[in-house]
């Protein structure tokens, strides 16, 4: 494992991608990504929101890695980008429910 003493660009780095998760509607949308793969149009009916703004997340998500996509006929699906951005979501519902 890197020494975050000796790196700053990694720290950054990790700044900017724990950034990601600041902000509840990328969460949100994280957390539908977490149950299933889907498109923005059902993302966009699950959460309440325009697909213009899920579109928005989506490519702010994708840009960090945190998600993929893939061609589906004439449509886009949205998945976790892998198993770590599970692990992270579940380990920060895991360290909120310790406190209670």
């Amino acid at each position: 494992m890197t020494d975050l003493r000796q790196d700053d660009e990694m720290l950054y780095d990790l700044a900017d991608l724990f950034r990601m998760f600041a902000d509840s509607t990328r969460v949100r949308v994280l957390n539908e990504l977490r149950r299933k793969e889907v498109g923005v149009t059902e993302l966009a009916n699950e959460l309440q929101m325009t697909p213009s703004a899920i579109s928005h997340q989506l490519r702010t998500l994708k840009d960090a890695r945190l998600i993929r996509s893939r061609r589906d006929g004439k449509g886009i699906m949205y998945s976790l980008a892998d198993e770590h951005v599970r692990m992270i979501l579940d380990m920060g519902v895991e360290h909120l429910e310790e406190g209670k």
